[in-house]
C-alpha cells in the first residue's frame, strides 16, 4: 500500500534556474502579446465571455464532464427546457466554475489569494452539484487517495498527505504565494502542481488548481485582467499533464513539471493571442456593420450583448441590452436579414425561438 505523500517545503533550493531561462523567457513575451490585446479591449471581459465561458467547460471535462459550450450556453438562453439530469448536473458544474471565477476576482480587488479564499471558491464551485456532500468549502479531515474510480486505498495510485498534516503543508503553500521568488512563472507553477498533490479538498482540487493560474496572472499583475485560457492545453495534454504531476510524487522531477508548465503557458498564450484578436477584429466589423443594418441608435448596445451572451432568447436580449422592445425587435429581425444571427431552435407554442450570433462561437471553438 502507499503511503501518504509527503510535499516538500517551498520554496525550493534545487530548481535549475539555467535550464528553464529560454522557455521562462518565450513565456513572459507570450504572455505580453496576449496582455496586450487585453489592453486594447474596452471591455474584455464583454468580449472574451464565450472564452472564459469554454475555459470552465474545458476545466470541468478534464474531471469528467461531457456539456459542451453551446449546450451551457443554449440551457442559459433557455433554464426552464427540460432536458437530461446528467447533461444539467454537467451544466451547473460549469455555472458553478465560471461563478466561483467570478467570485475570486470581486474580491481580489480587496484581498490577497489566501486559504481562505480558496475554500470560498471550493464552496461556490460545489454548490448544488455531485460532490456538494464532500465537505464543501471545507478541507479534508479524512485521507482520499486518486486512482481507478471505486479503488480502495490499498489499490491507489496516489496518496494525498494525511489529513494531520494539511495544516502545515498549507501554511507553508499559502506562505510560498507571496514569497518573492526570482520568477513568478516559475512561482506559479510549483504552486499550482503543490496544490494539487496537497489534494485539500475531498473532491474539486483539479479545478481549483487550474483556478489558480489566471488568478495568481492577475494578483502578481503578469496580466491586466484575470482571463487565462490553459485548460484547453491540459485538455490536449491530458496524459503528459497527469504524467508531469506523477513524475514530481515519484521522482522529485519538479524541473520536469517546470518545463511542461511553461510550455503550456508558451502554448496557451499564443492561442488566447490570436482567438482574442480574432474577436475584437469582429468587433470592430460589427461596429461597421451593425449600424448600417439597422439604423438603430442602440446598435452598440446589441453589438455589446450579443458579443455577452451569443446565444438567447429575444426577451432575453431585450432585458440585458436596456433596448426598447419595439427597437430590440426591429433590430434583431434586421440582422436576421443580413445574416447576422440565425435561427438556433425555432419558437413553438409558449417556446420562444433561440438565436445565434454563431462567428462568436466559431472564434471561440476553432469551428472556422
Amino acid at each position: 500500500m502507499r503511503l501518504p505523500y509527503i510535499p516538500r517545503r517551498l520554496p525550493l533550493d534545487d530548481i535549475d534556474w539555467a535550464s528553464h531561462v529560454p522557455l521562462i523567457a518565450q513565456a513572459n513575451a507570450a504572455l505580453a502579446r496576449y496582455d496586450g490585446i487585453l489592453e486594447a479591449m474596452v471591455n474584455p471581459a464583454l468580449l472574451l465571455s464565450p472564452l472564459t465561458t469554454q475555459e470552465a467547460v474545458l476545466s470541468s471535462r478534464i474531471e469528467g464532464t461531457q456539456a459542451t459550450l453551446e449546450e451551457v450556453l443554449e440551457f442559459e438562453a433557455d433554464p426552464r427546457r427540460k432536458i437530461d439530469p446528467h447533461k444539467h448536473a454537467d451544466i451547473q458544474e460549469i455555472i458553478n466554475y465560471r461563478s466561483a471565477m467570478q467570485h475570486a476576482v470581486e474580491k481580489l480587488d480587496r484581498r490577497p489569494l489566501c486559504l481562505n479564499l480558496i475554500r470560498e471558491l471550493h464552496s461556490i464551485l460545489l454548490d448544488s452539484v455531485r460532490g456538494a456532500n464532500k465537505a464543501r468549502g471545507e478541507f479534508r479531515r479524512t485521507q482520499n487517495w486518486i486512482g481507478p474510480p471505486g479503488c480502495s486505498l490499498e489499490e491507489a495510485s496516489f496518496v494525498p498527505p494525511s489529513p494531520e498534516m494539511l495544516p502545515e503543508v498549507l501554511n507553508n503553500w499559502e506562505k510560498y504565494l507571496h514569497f518573492d521568488e526570482k520568477e513568478r512563472l516559475v512561482q506559479l507553477a510549483l504552486a499550482k502542481a503543490q496544490f494539487e498533490l496537497i489534494h485539500p479538498f475531498l473532491d474539486g482540487n483539479g479545478r481549483i488548481g487550474r483556478m489558480l493560474v489566471p488568478l495568481f496572472l492577475y494578483e502578481k499583475k503578469l496580466l491586466s485582467k484575470p482571463m487565462f485560457y490553459l485548460s484547453a492545453y491540459l485538455e490536449r495534454n491530458r496524459e503528459q499533464y497527469y504524467q508531469a504531476l506523477n513524475a514530481i510524487s515519484e521522482k522529485e522531477d519538479w524541473n520536469g513539471w517546470i518545463r511542461f508548465f511553461l510550455m503550456a503557458v508558451i502554448d496557451q498564450a499564443k492561442e488566447n493571442t490570436r482567438k482574442a484578436r480574432a474577436i475584437l477584429e469582429l468587433y470592430e466589423e460589427m461596429k461597421q456593420k451593425v449600424p448600417e443594418i439597422t439604423r438603430s441608435q442602440y446598435a452598440i448596445q446589441a453589438i455589446d450583448a450579443l458579443f455577452d451572451r451569443p446565444l438567447f432568447q429575444s426577451a432575453d436580449f431585450i432585458r440585458r441590452s436596456r433596448i426598447p422592445k419595439h427597437s430590440a425587435f426591429r433590430i434583431l429581425d434586421a440582422l436576421k436579414k443580413a445574416g447576422i444571427i440565425r435561427t438556433l431552435r425555432a419558437g413553438k407554442g409558449r417556446k420562444a425561438a433561440i438565436l445565434a450570433f454563431y462567428r462568436v462561437l466559431e472564434i471561440t471553438e476553432d469551428l472556422r
